[in-house]
């Protein structure tokens, strides 16, 4: 379900059941955790095969749970979620084709959401009686603001990538989105590292900003020859 291709700066994760327009069962979501976790390159491609991006949560699993594994499995989901949006590596995640419920949910855990003009995306589950959980209901409204967060969860619309781009759901719109991944792996890895986190984090802006100034200080004293060079 889950491909890894290694490259000396880029792994790319693809979600391979196209069958089932790319939706995971529990076993999938902990390949995906670890592709991602475990990847050592800077900078990490997540796409879906075969033109969709990923269904969500496999409905067939859904379908069978009680109250109590379903909470377990929204949890899982959440693990999965968190551990992208942790990861040491820049994770960015090429749309081409669907995003539903919980495929959404995990693009919005990635660092770049980059979608192709065919990609669309939707947050359909009130229409079945559930809603997103994989935490949809923090991630969307941060991303793209309260009032648009309510439109897309209570309506289950579906939005063109236009749409979602103009929303700020998506960070980019282009046909080729792994060229976007490729470029970041031109930057100085640390540096990606170290803005990722300090974007990242939620701690009071005093606290941001004495670590930002003690983050810039650590790069400029490890790269201080490459800057020298690019001043001549």
């Amino acid at each position: 379900m889950i491909r890894i291709t290694d490259e000396p700066k880029l792994r790319i994760v693809t979600i391979d059941r196209p069958k089932r327009r790319n939706a995971l069962t529990p076993d999938g979501l902990d390949a995906l955790s670890s592709a991602v976790r475990e990847a050592t390159q800077p900078v990490v491609y997540l796409r879906g095969a075969d033109g969709a991006f990923c269904a969500g949560a496999d409905l067939d699993i859904v379908a069978s749970l009680d109250q109590e594994s379903a909470e377990e499995f929204a949890s899982h989901g959440q693990r999965v979620a968190n551990d992208i949006e942790g990861s040491d590596s820049v994770v960015v995640a090429g749309i081409d084709g669907p995003a539903r419920g919980g495929g959404v949910e995990l693009a919005l855990a990635c660092d770049l959401r980059v979608a192709t003009f065919d990609a669309t995306f939707a947050e359909p589950g009130v229409r079945l009686g559930i809603f997103g959980a994989w935490g949809g209901t923090t991630r969307l409204p941060e991303i793209v603001g309260m009032g648009d967060a309510l439109d897309i969860a209570l309506s289950g619309r579906v939005l063109s990538a236009e749409t979602a781009h103009r929303m700020g759901l998506v960070s980019r719109l282009t046909e080729t989105p792994r060229a976007v991944a490729d470029e970041l792996t031109e930057n100085v890895p640390a540096a990606l590292s170290v803005v990722k986190e300090r974007v990242r984090d939620g701690s009071s802006t005093e606290v941001q900003l004495a670590c930002e100034a003690e983050a810039f200080g650590e790069l400029v004293a490890a790269n201080v020859d490459s800057i020298a060079e690019e001043r001549e």
